[in-house]
């Protein structure tokens, strides 16, 4: 089992950056694809970036290109999402997800991803 533990939401302008956070703990002794999910209320859960387990591949969908970027420190067992020149249509709840399975590529289906963090708010005025 492994927890993930999100921070670094808050209230930005437009036009405004934050860095997310998600520390994962617990069995942290084997590689997983991490993920940044976002979800408005009443909406589903959307696929924002991800990064495979060893690393070598990213994926963004297509309305945060240029803008987020996800990175990961394994030493310190920590995924971050920079996200630069934020929009109001990108106010959500963010979550952090940690994959298992060891694939090439990176997964955008929630039910791939066995590990879930509580979600950090982000809101973007305009």
């Amino acid at each position: 089992q492994v927890q993930l533990a999100e921070s670094g939401g808050g209230l930005v302008q437009a036009g405004g950056s934050l860095r997310l956070s998600c520390a994962a703990s617990g069995r942290t002794d084997r590689p997983y694809a991490m993920a940044w999910f976002r979800q408005d209320p009443g909406k589903e859960r959307e696929f924002v970036a991800g990064i495979t387990w060893s690393s070598t591949s990213t994926l963004y969908v297509e309305s945060v290109k240029g803008r987020f970027t996800i990175s990961r420190d394994s030493a310190e067992n920590t995924v971050f999402l920079q996200m630069n020149n934020l929009k109001p249509e990108d106010t959500a709840v963010y979550y952090c997800a940690a994959d298992p399975a060891l694939y090439s590529r990176v997964v955008v289906t929630t039910d791939s991803y066995d590990y879930w963090g509580q979600g950090t708010q982000v809101t973007v005025s305009s």
